[in-house]
């Protein structure tokens, strides 16, 4: 059965509706008219989760799993429905909204077996000591609290995983911290329904109304509204640099700072060592051409950089990449926003100076095809505007002469999501010379591989020193994201009576 949007917002367990309206901008499919948000509907949100943090901030941890789960539940029970309407609206293929859907239920699950385990709250007791000299010590214990009511923002690449009740939701919901979402205006339908399964285990498991509301797309001071409201205690957000870089002062300068955990923007280089060059080349090449297309480019570890030597054997593994583009099919984009500013971003590299063209594709309306350029490592360290990040299949092959230059140009990059070294045994020591490079610089660092997919496991890191992201000691994916929204508290001398349930 086919899912007909109803448009309105959630509010504290309400469905409620405004009369200034937007229409949705699906790839494919009808357009459905949805309420706009406003700063009223914000204001309603965060003062229902204030008044549902007072109960859902100290309920157990069974309960907390039971309700990651039964929303999982309700989510997987809309599969067929949210798959649909999902590919209208950003134009992802059918396989794509399935898999992304099973990260979706599967990340609620993990994060529901792991508060049951316990270790996130890194509980902790120093007995006290009464008889120690000259002074005692006092009973001491100290366990994670969560923090209040987070405001997240839906992601316009990931309408389900970093969205909805995508991995900030979880976390927070996982901590014991309410929710409210401010959905993205690219899939109004996909975050309704999806905010319809959070509706109905709300119902199920009994929580307060108030633990997860949802307001649709609005003008900025929406967003402004949320991010500076005093029952929101800290933020989640996945998007772009100049969006996320506004919210994340507007955070810095309330009167109560909180912190904003915004995932922002990176391009991921890839080094290719010399041995690795020389060996597989091509294939490296190939695979960087599979991975740099794989949905259309728009992943935030999209590998957009290739830094690679001089030489017969780079020049192999460029000729190799640009085949591979040449043949890869036109692929459709997110949004037309997204499309365009694809297109800028091209723009802008044709215009640049010391940069040569690989392969130059025209691209039109909401579709992109693949580009290739070439640099050199003088020219990349010159001109900053090369090391900003193109969201699409664009990739950027950056020429260097030696291993000291591969390091120089390391050193003077950016922060990034990811460092990924090419290398073959005969490589080692130039990898072991990156490697504190690679670490300072990025929250993962990989080797043979491509960073297009990050596995949601307890290890996980997805952060890294900004811009990639505004918090370096935080990650997005993985069960170390239920600590962004935690706090430690410790106990002292309380009586067994008063202790949390926890300690």
């Amino acid at each position: 059965m086919s899912f007909e949007p109803h448009g309105k917002h959630l509010i504290a367990g309400e469905w409620i509706a405004h009369s200034e309206t937007f229409r949705s901008e699906p790839a494919s499919g009808p357009a459905h008219a949805f309420s706009r948000g406003t700063p009223a509907l914000v204001e309603q949100a965060c003062e229902a989760a204030e008044a549902a943090f007072w109960s859902y901030g100290y309920s157990s941890r069974a309960e907390r799993a039971a309700f990651l789960n039964a929303i999982a539940d309700e989510i997987e029970a809309r599969g067929d429905a949210i798959t649909e309407i999902g590919c209208q609206e950003t134009g992802l293929p059918q396989a794509r909204l399935e898999g992304e859907r099973g990260r979706t239920t599967g990340q609620l699950r993990l994060f529901a077996q792991h508060i049951l385990e316990g270790a996130y709250l890194d509980r902790r007791h120093d007995a006290a000591l009464p008889d120690r000299a000259p002074l005692p010590r006092p009973d001491l214990r100290m366990v994670q609290r969560p923090i209040g009511p987070v405001a997240v923002f839906g992601a316009s690449n990931f309408p389900l995983a970093f969205s909805t009740a995508g991995g900030d939701t979880a976390a927070a919901l996982a901590a014991g911290c309410p929710v409210v979402v401010k959905g993205h205006s690219a899939h109004p339908g996909t975050g309704e329904i999806v905010a319809e399964a959070v509706h109905a285990a709300v119902r199920k498991c009994g929580m307060p109304a108030g633990v997860f509301s949802l307001i649709q797309g609005g003008k900025r001071d929406v967003g402004q509204a949320l991010v500076q409201h005093p029952f929101i205690k800290a933020v989640g957000f996945t998007g772009s640099l100049a969006g996320g870089r506004a919210l994340f002062d507007l955070c810095a300068q309330r009167p109560e700072p909180i912190p904003f955990f915004g995932e922002l923007g990176s391009v991921n280089p890839m080094f290719v060592l010399p041995e690795a060059a020389a060996a597989r080349g091509a294939e490296i090449g190939a695979g960087w051409a599979a991975s740099l297309t794989m949905g259309a480019g728009q992943f935030c570890t999209n590998p957009g950089v290739a830094v690679v030597p001089a030489g017969a054997a780079g020049d192999a593994l460029v000729q190799a990449a640009a085949a591979a583009l040449e043949q890869a099919p036109e692929q459709v984009m997110l949004t037309d926003g997204i499309a365009q500013a694809y297109r800028d971003g091209k723009a802008r590299l044709d215009a640049a100076e010391m940069v040569r063209p690989v392969l130059v594709t025209d691209s039109a309306g909401r579709c992109a095809r693949p580009n290739l350029y070439e640099t050199t490592a003088e020219a990349y360290l010159q001109d900053h505007s090369l090391g900003e990040e193109v969201f699409g299949p664009l990739g950027l092959v950056v020429r260097v002469a030696d291993a000291g230059q591969m390091e120089t140009l390391a050193r003077g990059l950016e922060g990034q999501l990811t460092v990924t070294l090419h290398m073959d045994e005969g490589d080692t020591d130039a990898a072991r010379a990156l490697l504190p490079i690679a670490e300072r610089k990025a929250g993962r660092v990989l080797v043979n591989g491509f960073p297009t997919g990050v596995e949601v496991a307890d290890s996980m890191v997805h952060g890294g020193p900004y811009p990639a992201s505004t918090n370096f000691g935080a990650t997005s994916v993985g069960t170390l994201s239920i600590r962004r929204f935690l706090r430690p508290v410790c106990y002292q001398n309380l009586p067994e009576a008063l202790l949390p349930a926890e300690l």
